[in-house]
């Protein structure tokens, strides 16, 4: 069994890396994902029960830091702090350009900004997609269609010839959501091929910091990593 990358662990959570290709959580049977890993690390160490609650989520091929509840109360709280908006998520993303423009010239927006976007999520297909805003009466009845509103600021931090570096501040939590509102921008992310037109490999999208209150001690934890599956040095 793998063996996890701890940044911070005590009797109530585990901070890690989760590294690209590693799914969050699986029901595939022989297929090893971060619970699993976390909960044969607990294991190992004789510390009681294994028990892992999920707080977040990161798509299987997506890289970064996660934080994992160790009891069934710190993971009520952590949820909570997501539902409220109190837990904050940063990314990375090396996005694709129009060859010869800058991100500016190729999606006629500003170097940093908001995107405001409706979504849709496919469960058959596996797959989202943005999709016009519902009217005022259309609301409650496509929010139960999975159509929600997905927001995120953005911030262009370099430019190269073909690429740019995007840090990404999210808002909300859909569905496959950074992917899926910057392709729709014009600018896929490299190497995704599930939205953009990369012939394999993984996207180069990393969430790479956190931060949260401690369940029991109140205190701010945050957490930074760096990137490792990027074509730009950082």
């Amino acid at each position: 069994m793998t063996q996890p990358e701890i940044l911070y662990e005590d009797a109530q959570l585990i901070v890690c890396y989760k590294p690209a290709g590693i799914a969050t959580q699986t029901k595939k049977l022989g297929q090893k994902d971060m619970v699993s890993i976390l909960l044969n690390h607990i294991a190992q160490e004789g510390t009681g029960q294994p028990f892992i609650g999920v707080v977040h989520r990161l798509d299987q091929p997506v890289e970064g830091v996660m934080v994992f509840a160790k009891t069934k109360q710190a993971a009520a709280k952590l949820s909570a702090q997501m539902k409220d908006h109190s837990f904050g998520k940063k990314y990375y993303a090396r996005v694709q350009l129009t060859e010869g423009k800058t991100f500016a010239e190729a999606t006629g927006h500003a170097t940093e900004g908001t995107l405001r976007d409706w979504m849709q999520f496919d469960r058959k297909e596996n797959k989202s997609c943005v999709v016009e805003q519902p009217r005022k009466e259309q609301k409650n009845v496509n929010s139960k269609n999975g159509v929600q509103e997905a927001l995120l600021d953005y911030r262009v931090i370099k430019e190269e010839e073909k690429t740019a570096l995007l840090d990404i501040t999210l808002h909300t939590g859909r569905h496959h959501q950074i992917r899926v509102q910057l392709a729709h921008l014009g600018t896929p992310i490299c190497g995704d091929h599930k939205y953009g037109n990369a012939a394999g490999g993984m996207p180069e999208l990393c969430s790479y910091h956190i931060d949260f209150i401690h369940p029991v001690s109140g205190k701010t934890m945050t957490y930074d990593i760096k990137p490792r599956n990027f074509g730009i040095a950082f």
